[in-house]
């Protein structure tokens, strides 16, 4: 018979774990507290999943005090960091029926829980297993990876199928092994085993507190959303929150690993599923802040600040983030209510670059501030240029632009720099040897500067890398004064392929800080349907002074595009048969990043190779659940060229995106890396 489970706290991950629990027929209890505790007395737990809604009648108590504990009990602390401390003092003393008493106890003395019973840690941060080895003998400490929702009394939503999510669990502080004997690791072996029985992915792993200090890494990014809303400045405080983490962690001698890369971990096939009529809510501290509740950023970005200072170190975006969540939890405030000009200040402060899309309320503007979006002629007389409005609801900056309208810019006294980067995959050719430039010199728009995209836009390929890491910012610097950039000065980039290989070109400017960087849409051969102009041979333009620097657009590693596939959306850009594993002409492996969802970057263009309109890519996206309100959004491709274009037709949609430079051959050379194969 399986033991029983009783779960301290009934919010989204104690809720969703009791509800498997029961359905799966292995005895539950759970605490709960306060409205949500009434209303699972009088109607039990309205739970919803993408396969439906039910009512879940659940054994319910208030307290300790309602509880007899009894040998073959598993204590769940549910709760969040902030609750650990005083719970665990008050539950690691309560009798339990019938076992044993611990050492040192008085003849008759009952025991106690801290000495029979095991203790589980669902909770994010790294805090509450120092409280719980003060106490209990058998500590289980746990990473959970459960996109669950709790925002009223009684009601939990989670949209994770076919699994509700992924758990990790080991012996804390170290586990000994699949052969070990001790207590400790043969329970997290029996939960893990109830829990997979439950519905949930669950693996036991030795070293638990490495993959505890991967999910605080993602926790930082992640909850970030309760200060302050999407876009740029959030992704690049985001990368500040992680780069300071990464830095402490570093000098408390702590190694972090990704949870969804935790061996035995089998979460292929699994994804989040919008269940109708329920929109996906925030982080769990956004979702705090929205109940009126505390809030556990103390334990989250606070760790960090506590491990820096310890260490002789600072960790200055973390501090501001923490203590912004903290006062809005006291003061009442709704969820990102920080403005943008305080974290532009602190950002600016702690010496980190500000990405110059974004719109500083209050701030001045980047120097490469963009220029106003600027309509273009589509296909049946619609016009769009990408400016669309970004997921926070700003202004963002033009990202296509028309062959008529490009051409009466070119006639003005200000031209922006054309650049041709037409390119193509050409396994065998060395680098620099490129068919593009031969086809340049045919026939190009007048005043353009060739780029080859091996040698200017990619380093050396490297393991690990891939096969186009992104280039040094002083290497980029030099080629872009080459070509013949300036400061301030508006660049349109165009290939012969719908923006495919140019897309790489906008996308490594803007990251590289120029803030008016556009694409011709419908490329060169919506110029030449145009009847305009061609050139011929080689243009030697006058060397510019840009001065450029690298972060003004989020990127994540492999690590990172891992996390984007659990808690987010991770979109693959290649074609279809190489997203479902069926042909691999180059990288190493064939198939996909688990959890990643197919998302070819030709189905972003028209016949006539033109951007779909913008209404018609976000319809698109939100199919692939990319949209307002559905998680970060990352892309990756071959070897990080065509995800731009991906995230170019994103940014049409007014839906923001990062990119992991090095994709599928980065990910594929790496042995240790997962990889699924067919259509999920």
């Amino acid at each position: 018979m399986s033991s029983r489970y009783v779960i301290i706290g009934a919010g989204a991950v104690g809720a969703s774990m009791a509800a498997q629990l029961t359905e799966a027929g292995i005895p539950v209890l759970v605490v709960a507290r306060g409205a949500n505790l009434a209303a699972l007395r009088e109607q039990g737990l309205r739970y919803l999943r993408p396969d439906g809604e039910r009512l879940i009648a659940l054994d319910v108590a208030a307290g300790p005090d309602e509880v007899r504990l009894r040998t073959g009990d598993v204590l769940v602390l549910a709760t969040k960091s902030q609750d650990a401390e005083a719970l665990l003092a008050t539950w690691a003393w309560q009798p339990v029926e019938a076992a044993p008493p611990g050492p040192g106890s008085a003849p008759g003395e009952p025991a106690v829980a801290a000495d029979v019973l095991p203790v589980v840690l669902p909770q994010n941060g790294v805090d509450s297993v120092r409280s719980a080895l003060r106490r209990f003998a058998t500590v289980i400490d746990t990473v959970v990876i459960i996109p669950a929702s709790h925002l009223h009394p009684g009601e939990v939503i989670a949209p994770g199928t076919p699994q509700v999510g992924g758990v990790i669990l080991g012996r804390a502080p170290r586990g000994g092994g699949p052969a070990s004997t001790l207590p400790g690791d043969r329970m997290a072996e029996q939960v893990a085993a109830d829990l997979r029985r439950a519905g949930f992915a669950a693996a036991v792993v030795d070293d638990i507190g490495r993959y505890k200090a991967g999910k605080l890494l993602g926790n930082l990014a992640y909850n970030l959303d309760a200060a302050v809303g999407p876009g740029p400045l959030r992704d690049a405080a985001a990368a500040a929150l992680v780069d300071e983490a990464r830095a402490v962690f570093a000098a408390a001698g702590l190694d972090p690993a990704e949870p969804s890369a935790a061996p035995g971990l089998d979460l292929a096939g699994w994804s989040i599923k919008k269940i109708p009529g329920y929109e996906r809510s925030g982080s769990s501290t956004w979702q705090s802040l929205a109940r009126g509740a505390s809030v556990e950023s103390d334990y989250l970005n606070g760790e960090i600040v506590l491990l820096a200072r310890l260490h002789g170190l600072e960790a200055p975006v973390n501090a501001a983030v923490a203590r912004w969540i903290a006062v809005a939890a006291r003061a009442g405030t709704a969820p990102s209510s920080v403005r943008e000009a305080e974290l532009a200040a602190v950002l600016a402060a702690s010496g980190r670059p500000l990405p110059a899309a974004a719109a500083l309320a209050g701030g001045a503007a980047p120097a490469e501030a963009p220029a106003a979006a600027n309509g273009q002629a589509h296909s049946g007389g619609q016009a769009h240029s990408g400016g669309q409005a970004s997921a926070g609801g700003r202004p963002a900056p033009a990202v296509l632009v028309g062959p008529k309208e490009l051409h009466d810019e070119l006639l003005a006294a200000d031209p922006p720099l054309l650049l041709d980067v037409r390119w193509a995959l050409s396994v065998g050719r060395a680098p620099g040897d490129s068919p593009g430039r031969e086809h340049y010199l045919a026939g190009h728009l007048p005043g353009a500067v060739y780029v080859d995209l091996e040698t200017e836009l990619a380093a050396p390929a490297a393991v690990p890398g891939g096969r186009h890491p992104l280039p040094d910012i002083s290497v980029l610097t030099a080629a872009a004064r080459r070509w013949g950039l300036t400061a301030g000065r508006r660049v349109v980039v165009y290939d012969d392929n719908g923006g495919q290989s140019a897309a790489r070109a906008w996308w490594l400017l803007r990251w590289a800080g120029a803030g008016d960087v556009r694409i011709l849409d419908g490329a060169l051969g919506a110029w030449r349907a145009a009847d305009l102009p061609l050139d011929t041979g080689d243009v030697a333009p006058v060397p510019g002074d840009v001065v450029l620097h690298g972060g003004a657009l989020p990127t994540v590693d492999a690590d990172g595009a891992a996390r984007a596939a659990v808690e987010g959306i991770l979109l693959d850009a290649r074609a279809g048969e190489r997203y479902r594993g069926e042909h691999e002409p180059i990288d190493p492996r064939a198939g996909h990043i688990p959890g990643a969802r197919s998302a070819p970057t030709v189905a972003n263009l028209d016949e006539q190779g033109r951007f779909l309109p913008p209404e018609v890519l976000r319809a698109r996206f939100a199919a692939l659940g990319a949209g307002e309100g559905t998680g970060a959004v990352a892309v990756y491709c071959g070897s990080g060229v065509t995800a731009a274009h991906e995230i170019a037709a994103l940014a049409v949609a007014g839906i923001d995106a990062a990119l992991y430079p090095g994709s599928w051959s980065d990910w594929s050379s790496d042995p240790d890396r997962p990889v699924a194969t067919g259509t999920s």
